[in-house]
């Protein structure tokens, strides 16, 4: 029996935690507070930004939205962030990406204070990450670790392929189930024999961005399955990078797209966005 891994369920639940922890801390006279940069009007970023906003308002978090016009240069940007930074009202900060392509995202980043970086994005974070040490960690990935334990999936042990080498999801997943003590194999665009590979997977986690890439041919009886992508088709709905009806049958447990790994990104931005919070201000 294939178990349908619910992550609207799981990341409401972490809400719920949250909201609880946040109200116990503005109790002992503590608040929370992330700011929000947007830079131009992208209507997709604009939902992104606008389901941030909801989150905190749930979980009583402060929200300050900076909505800058397009023509922002990157020195008012760095401005910004550098006030922010020096701002101990504001524990988070989030640049939403994509930027303007005459602002470099690599600056931006690096000029987030590592201890405000609740995207987990900045070098000495994922550095932190690498090596072991306590840093803030890419949410969708940390999500996906969340899903596995309150789904009680054990890791421990447990052979993990992880499709895709992203900064933003690969990596950073293969990481975190090293430190979970799995074996973990990284695989990608120049890798020979892709299909064998899954196959050996008792976790399967796909980030590649090609609709319905992986069949039943690439999934070992009983696997769990992770998929990472989100894409419209054709048909105008939503579909990952697992085709999901050819696939779920083989496996023990498998996330849906939508509904799956999306709903857990923001409420590990949260996340973080409390533990800044505690550990910093």
């Amino acid at each position: 029996m294939t178990e349908i891994i619910n992550g609207k369920e799981i990341s409401a639940a972490l809400k719920d935690d949250l909201k609880a922890e946040v109200a116990a801390l503005k109790g002992a006279g503590k608040s929370c507070c992330l700011a929000v940069i947007q830079v131009g009007c992208d209507p997709a970023s604009s939902v992104y930004v606008g389901n941030k906003k909801k989150a905190c308002a749930y979980i009583g978090i402060e929200s300050r939205s900076y909505e800058l016009p397009e023509e922002t240069s990157e020195e008012e940007l760095l401005n910004l962030v550098g006030q922010l930074n020096k701002d101990d009202s504001v524990h988070g900060i989030l640049c939403q990406l994509p930027l303007p392509k005459h602002i470099c995202e690599d600056h931006i980043i690096k000029a987030i204070s590592p201890h405000k970086d609740v995207d987990g994005f900045h070098p000495q974070n994922v550095g932190a990450l690498v090596i072991g040490q306590q840093g803030f960690v890419s949410c969708t990935p940390a999500g996906i670790i969340e899903l596995l334990h309150r789904s009680n999936i054990t890791i421990d042990g447990k052979h993990c392929v992880v499709v895709g080498r992203s900064n933003i999801v690969g990596k950073p997943m293969a990481l975190l189930m090293l430190r979970e003590n799995a074996t973990v194999t990284v695989c990608h665009s120049h890798t020979k024999n892709l299909k064998e590979i899954c196959k050996e997977a008792d976790i399967l986690i796909v980030a590649i961005g090609k609709p319905r890439f992986i069949n039943h041919e690439y999934v070992k009886e009983g696997a769990v399955v992770i998929d990472v992508g989100i894409h419209r088709g054709e048909d105008n709905k939503l579909c990952g990078d697992v085709d999901y009806e050819d696939v779920a049958g083989h496996t023990s447990a498998i996330t849906p797209v939508p509904g799956g790994v999306g709903p857990m990104t923001i409420a590990m931005l949260m996340k973080n966005c409390v533990e800044a919070m505690k550990l910093y201000s």
